[in-house]
């Protein structure tokens, strides 16, 4: 188990970086400033769950997308919520597509 600044587990961290969605992980973020793998987390779920937070916003203005989008924008959250917040407590670091390369790359810490 590597080094936090947390003082968290690595593993549990990393699921706490997608508990209260976009939320927790810039919290995350802004306090693990050594642990890749936490600030990997973290920033994965700034951009799924900030994009996804947005896209609600944005299709909850348009009659009719409303009812049709957002049930789905909803499903794809609760989905993504369990999948991440499982596959980082398994201390994995799972990468969406796109949404992947851009925490990897953006993640760098002082520890590289």
């Amino acid at each position: 188990m590597d080094k936090t600044t947390s003082g968290l587990q690595e593993n549990v961290a990393g699921l706490l970086c997608y508990a209260l969605f976009w939320v927790s992980g810039l919290i995350l973020y802004l306090v693990e400033t050594e642990n890749r793998f936490i600030r990997f987390h973290a920033v994965q779920s700034i951009i799924v769950f900030g994009f996804l937070n947005i896209a609600a916003i944005v299709f909850g203005w348009i009659p009719w997308f409303d009812l049709v989008i957002l049930p789905l924008i909803g499903l794809l959250v609760v989905i993504l919520w369990i999948v991440l917040m499982v596959r980082a407590y398994q201390g994995t670091m799972y990468k969406l597509p796109v949404a992947g390369d851009l925490a990897e790359k953006w993640s760098a810490g002082k520890s590289e």
